[in-house]
C-alpha cells in the first residue's frame, strides 16, 4: 500500500485546517488525534475523499508514513510535547523527523533539539503564524534546526506558506540552527501586542475625547488602511466596529469586557529581553496593559477614589486630532518594531543563531498575523544595510519618524493632560528620545552605585575604570 509522505498529530482547529492545505497542495498526509473520535469525525467531514488518512493508534500513524518519516506536531507547548515525543520515539527510525509547530518556548526547543539530535532523530521547531485562515490558505513559517532536516521538508513548506503579494515568493525560510524558529516566533507575537496595544491606545484616546461612534470608528479604521498603516490587523480592526451584537442592538465591541487575555509569549519575550540587556519598552508595557486590563475589579474601585483631569482637547477639527493620532500610531509602531528587530540582532549574537533580518521581515509580509505594508519597508532597510543596528536610524525611517514628531508629541501631551493612559504610545516615544539622547542622566545613577556600592565609573575624558572617595570633600 502507498504510503503518505507527511503525518500530523494533533487535530485541533490549527491542525485540521493545516493538514487541509497539506493535501490541497498535492501531498499525501497521515494524522492521528489522541481522541479517537476527532479523527473520525474530521474524516467522515470536512477531510472526506481527501487524500488523507486517518489512524487510530501511534503505531498504525507510524506505519502509515514513507520513509524518513515527515512527523508534526500541533498539540499544546509543554509537557503534552514531551509526552507525544516520547510516545513516538520507540517506533521511529534514526534520521525520522519530528516537527514542533505549537507555540514552544525556544528554551525547550533547544533542549528538545539536543535530546533527538543525539539519539540520531531529525528535530525541527517551527513557527506557525496566521491563526485558523492561515493554516488553511497560507501561513508564514519560521523553521528553526538542522537545515538537511529542513531540506526534507521544504518543498512542502514552500508549497503550502503564504505568498508575498509584491512578489509571490513564499512567507517561508530556513531561520537557523536550535530553537532559532521559536525564537523569532516569540518575536513575532511580541511585536504582535505592541501592535494590538498601540491600536487600542489609538481607539482610546479618540474615544473618550471626541466621543465617536462604532461607525465612525470603522470608517476611520477603513480609511487607515489604505495608505502607510496598511496592515492584516487595522483590516480587522475596521471589520470588529461594523459587527452588532444580536442581543442588545449594541455594536458588539461595545459590550465585551475590558479584561485581555495572554498566553505567555509576550511575556517570554520581555523576560528574554531583560536577559539579554535589550530595551523593548513598547513591547513591555504592552503586557503590563493586558495584566492591568486584568485587574478588572481592583480598577472598578479605584475609579471611585482616586481622580484625575478632564478632557483637554479643545479644537473646532476633530479631524486634526484623528490625523494625529494616525501619524503618532505609525511612528510608535515603527519604534516596536524596531525594538523587536534589534532583540532579534542580540539574540543571533548570543545565541549563535546567524539570523538574515532582512529574510525574517520577507517571512512576514503574508500569512501572519503582524503583516503589514511596514514589513515591506523593513525588508528594504535590510537589503541597504544587513548590519544596521536600529530600524531608527535607517534612512527612510529616519524620514517617516521625524515627520511625525509634531502630532506624536502633541497625542502624547494630550492624552497625560487628560488622564488618558497610553502606555505603549507614551514609551514608545520616550524609547525614541532616549536613543537619539548622545547624554543620558546615567552618568549620575554611575555615581550614586560607585557611592553607595563602590561599583566603580568611567570617564569622558580619559579610559579606565575609576572608584572615587565621595566622603572627601
Amino acid at each position: 500500500m502507498k504510503k503518505q509522505i507527511f503525518g500530523l498529530i494533533g487535530l485541533g482547529v490549527m491542525g485540521q485546517n493545516f493538514i487541509l492545505n497539506v493535501e490541497r497542495n498535492g501531498f499525501g498526509v497521515a494524522v492521528y488525534n489522541r481522541t479517537a473520535e476527532t479523527t473520525k469525525k474530521y474524516v467522515e467531514g470536512v477531510a472526506a475523499g481527501k487524500n488523507i488518512k486517518p489512524a487510530y493508534t501511534l503505531e498504525e500513524f507510524v506505519g502509515a508514513l514513507e520513509r524518513p518519516r515527515r512527523i508534526m506536531l500541533l498539540v499544546k507547548a509543554g509537557a503534552p510535547v514531551d509526552a507525544t515525543i516520547q510516545q513516538l520515539l520507540p517506533l521511529l527510525d534514526k534520521k525520522d523527523l519530528i516537527i514542533d509547530g505549537g507555540n514552544s518556548y525556544f528554551l525547550d526547543t533547544e533542549r528538545r533539539t539536543g535530546e533527538l539530535e543525539a539519539k540520531g532523530f531529525n528535530f525541527l521547531g517551527m513557527g506557525v503564524s496566521g491563526g485558523e485562515e492561515g493554516a488553511l490558505w497560507g501561513p508564514s513559517l519560521m523553521p528553526g534546526g538542522s537545515v538537511d532536516a529542513y531540506k526534507e521538508i521544504e518543498p512542502i513548506m514552500n508549497a503550502v506558506a503564504a505568498k508575498a503579494e509584491e512578489d509571490g515568493t513564499p512567507c517561508v525560510t530556513y531561520i537557523g540552527p536550535g530553537g532559532s524558529g521559536h525564537y523569532v516566533k516569540m518575536v513575532h507575537n511580541g511585536i504582535e501586542y505592541g501592535d494590538m496595544q498601540l491600536i487600542a491606545e489609538a481607539y482610546d484616546i479618540l474615544k473618550r475625547t471626541l466621543n465617536l461612534s462604532a461607525q465612525e470608528f470603522h470608517d476611520i479604521f477603513t480609511e487607515w488602511n489604505k495608505a502607510e498603516l496598511s496592515s492584516f490587523l487595522i483590516e480587522i480592526t475596521a471589520k470588529v466596529f461594523k459587527k452588532i451584537d444580536e442581543e442588545t442592538g449594541k455594536p458588539l465591541v461595545d459590550v465585551i469586557l475590558d479584561k485581555a487575555g495572554q498566553k505567555g509569549t509576550g511575556r517570554w519575550m520581555s523576560t528574554n529581553a531583560l536577559d539579554l540587556g535589550t530595551a523593548i519598552p513598547t513591547i513591555t508595557a504592552a503586557v503590563d496593559g493586558r495584566i492591568l486590563s486584568a485587574q478588572k475589579d481592583e480598577r472598578m474601585s479605584a475609579a471611585n477614589v482616586l481622580s484625575g483631569p478632564a478632557n483637554k482637547f479643545k479644537s473646532e477639527s476633530p479631524q486634526k486630532l484623528i490625523d494625529a493620532v494616525r501619524d503618532a500610531l505609525y511612528a510608535s509602531k515603527i519604534c516596536s518594531y524596531a525594538q523587536g528587530m534589534s532583540l532579534l540582532k542580540k539574540a543571533s549574537d548570543e545565541y549563535k543563531y546567524n539570523l538574515d533580518l532582512g529574510a525574517i521581515a520577507k517571512i512576514w509580509r503574508a500569512g501572519c498575523i503582524i503583516r503589514a505594508r511596514l514589513l515591506s519597508d523593513i525588508t528594504n532597510a535590510y537589503d541597504r544595510n544587513k548590519n544596521l543596528p536600529n530600524l531608527l536610524v535607517d534612512e527612510e525611517f529616519q524620514k517617516a519618524v521625524n515627520s511625525r514628531q509634531e502630532a506624536w508629541r502633541f497625542v502624547i501631551q494630550l492624552a497625560t493632560g487628560s488622564g488618558i493612559p497610553m502606555p505603549s504610545m507614551s514609551v514608545s516615544l520616550a524609547y525614541y528620545d532616549a536613543y537619539r539622547s548622545e547624554r543620558l542622566p546615567a552618568n549620575l545613577i554611575q555615581a550614586q552605585r560607585d557611592l553607595f556600592g563602590a561599583h566603580t565609573f568611567e570617564r569622558i575624558d580619559k579610559p579606565g575604570i575609576f572608584h572615587a572617595d565621595w566622603e572627601k570633600e
